[in-house]
């Protein structure tokens, strides 16, 4: 069962992106979504996406994955395993699934992931994913997500 715990967004350049909404809400008990809501004022062409995945563990620890990816070119053609997977996670919840460039409003809106989802078994704890946005070279806007993720013993 995963279940998310925080999550933070920050814009460096308020001219180029602004947050209006970054928020978890409590659908029940064991369900919590998270919805983002920003707007990038001028066109984006040219998007990396600095990626971390990190364990908490006397703070939190790179984990199982870092990188930086061209995300125009993965909407091309979605060829990082990783990447893909978290795309998949909130393809059908989100406005950010077109190829550059990125402009307007995009949102993530009750976004949640199902069990069947995890296809990567975890061990129990809690994670982070922390995104950064870099846009033509310059780090714009960070995505940071925390979660608790515990392994359901009865499965197995």
């Amino acid at each position: 069962m995963m279940k998310f715990t925080n999550a933070v967004c920050e814009t460096y350049n308020q001219t180029w992106v602004s947050i209006e909404q970054c928020r978890l809400r409590a659908i029940r008990r064991n369900k919590t979504v998270l919805n983002i809501d920003l707007t990038v004022h001028y066109p984006a062409h040219h998007i990396q996406v600095k990626f971390d995945w990190l364990k908490k563990a006397s703070g939190y620890k790179p984990w199982l994955f870092a990188a930086t990816i061209d995300a125009c070119a993965f909407m091309r053609k979605p060829n990082n395993p990783v990447a893909k997977m978290l795309h998949n996670f909130f393809r059908n919840a989100s406005t950010v699934n077109h190829t550059c460039p990125y402009m307007g409003l995009q949102q993530v809106k009750n976004f949640y992931v199902k069990p069947e989802q995890m296809l990567i078994p975890l061990p129990t704890g809690e994670y982070a994913i922390f995104l950064t946005w870099i846009f033509s070279g310059v780090p714009q806007f960070v995505t940071n997500v925390y979660f608790t993720f515990l392994e359901d013993l009865l499965k197995q």
